[in-house]
């Protein structure tokens, strides 16, 4: 990426606007800020070696906080957090003011408790204020003659479990949810707005009679907002659980559930017990489409343990006609394309990517694999997925992208850029498309047997040096690695 923002206070690649998050996701439970002119800037804005202390100060001037400048109100708020330094400080004074409920998305449930709130918010920068996007689902459990699902079972994976940024949702039964409303939250004061996005909601329509003028007409827009606007993850999350099942056509299929599919595990994180693998944002051209959109997209295997690919939806996430259309590309049964997990032991399975990360793996470091990204290419499917590594030693330490790896039908790529896995994959032009998505029969199938051999046995291997010199982390990665070889030998004979 090249960055167009940085450094402190912020270069004005994006124009001018105001950089400071007083409302976000990390934050502390409240803080008291505010001076008026009656005293010097007390809060830190910036370092700053030309000041004589260091740094830059700043006086809060948003409309956001409750005063805090009289003895009971300081009285108040020093029982709520414990901390009598509320009461005995000598830098509040009449002006102050204390800010509280700061997490986005917990501030649009107190102004609107009768939404279910997207467990992701994210910032986007909007007529130079940064807001907070939030999307809100009227949801209900009555609606007649519909399966009922488990918010936290149909919205669960690997990223969700995951991330301490993201919200889990909670235990409700629903069979009925609506994107209903787009919540912004000023990232300065603090300000809640909601907006009106599917205008032929009853469940919306009912709650603003209730509320009235809470929820401002959809038309209320800005055109700088509406660019930001994307398809919300938790939404997706549970369409793509019910599409698993309600994709199939005929009631005898259906009571069968032969033909069921299921979200694959997670090929990034390791073990039996790892999560489906999340939804992922891409910029993609859908076969049959006139151009690329920003979409949402997920795939499929069946059920019944097989990890072959058997579908793969993507839900346009563009601002537009098209906004909200899922799309959903299913393959034969009788085809045998490989699915993400597939695809994850193949890539160990290669002696040349198994060498290389054995020695990515040795002297205190640690390989990270990237998100698996299924991408339709060229009449088949394109794998891509980055692999970083990180120090072990230091707590600070940071994934740093070494090697990306690419598979379309038989082909792997390996290589330290994506051009360069590219150009192995398509015959050293990664502007072609490749013209085989089979899987390998023959003199290939023997080969990608003795290469998932040779990767079990060097897998073995390192497990047993690891386990001698008494490196537990670096003897459960090897047996991992020989599972996957393992699980490859298995495919390939």
């Amino acid at each position: 990426p090249s960055f167009i923002v940085g450094d402190l206070p912020p270069t004005k690649g994006l124009g001018t606007f105001e950089p400071r998050i007083y409302f976000g996701e990390n934050v502390p439970d409240y803080s008291i800020i505010g001076g008026g002119k009656t005293s010097t800037p007390m809060e830190l804005d910036y370092p700053d070696d030309s000041s004589a202390n260091g740094q830059k100060n700043v006086t809060y001037t948003g409309k956001g906080g409750v005063p805090v400048g009289s003895l009971l109100n300081r009285l108040v708020f020093a029982i709520k957090y414990q901390e009598q330094r509320i009461v005995l400080s000598n830098l509040i004074n009449s002006d102050s003011k204390i800010l509280f409920e700061r997490n986005p998305r917990q501030r649009v449930a107190k102004v609107a408790p009768w939404l279910t709130l997207d467990g992701d918010p994210y910032p986007a920068l909007v007529n130079g204020r940064v807001l907070w996007i939030v999307d809100g689902y009227t949801t209900s459990a009555g609606y007649p003659y519909s399966k009922k699902t488990t918010l936290s079972n149909a919205t669960t994976d690997a990223l969700t479990v995951n991330s301490a940024s993201i919200t889990a949702q909670s235990n409700a039964s629903v069979n009925y949810i609506r994107n209903s409303v787009k919540a912004t939250v000023d990232a300065y004061d603090g300000t809640v707005t909601l907006y009106q996005w599917d205008t032929k909601d009853p469940v919306l329509k009912t709650w603003s009679k209730i509320f009235p003028n809470t929820v401002k007409s959809k038309s209320a827009i800005s055109k700088d907002l509406l660019a930001h606007v994307r398809y919300p993850e938790d939404l997706f999350r549970v369409q793509r659980d019910i599409l698993s099942s309600y994709h199939v056509k005929t009631a005898s299929a259906f009571y069968g559930g032969q033909d069921f599919w299921r979200v694959p595990r997670d090929p990034s994180t390791f073990g039996a017990n790892a999560g489906a693998q999340p939804p992922y944002y891409l910029t993609l051209q859908m076969p049959g489409a006139p151009k690329s959109d920003f979409s949402l997209t997920t795939p499929f295997v069946p059920v019944g343990g097989r990890e072959n690919l058997s579908a793969f939806a993507s839900v346009n996430s563009d601002p537009g006609d098209d906004y909200g259309k899922i799309t959903v590309l299913q393959l034969p049964r009788s085809t045998n394309i490989a699915g993400p997990s597939q695809v994850a032991s193949n890539f160990e399975a290669k002696p040349t990517v198994a060498n290389s990360l054995s020695l990515l793996r040795q002297g205190g470091s640690d390989v990270v694999l990237g998100n698996l990204l299924t991408l339709p290419v060229g009449g088949g499917l394109l794998y891509v997925q980055p692999v970083y590594v990180q120090a072990t030693s230091n707590a600070a330490s940071y994934p740093l992208l070494q090697k990306v790896l690419v598979s379309f039908g038989d082909q792997i790529g390996f290589d330290d850029t994506l051009k360069g896995a590219l150009d192995q994959v398509f015959g050293g032009n990664s502007g072609t498309s490749g013209t085989s998505t089979t899987p390998p029969t023959g003199g290939s199938q023997s080969n990608a047997l003795a290469n998932a051999l040779q990767s079990a046995s060097q897998a073995l291997a390192d497990g047993a040096a690891a386990l001698a010199k008494g490196d537990f982390a670096a003897y459960g990665l090897a047996q991992e690695r020989l599972k996957s070889a393992i699980a490859a030998a298995i495919a390939a004979q």
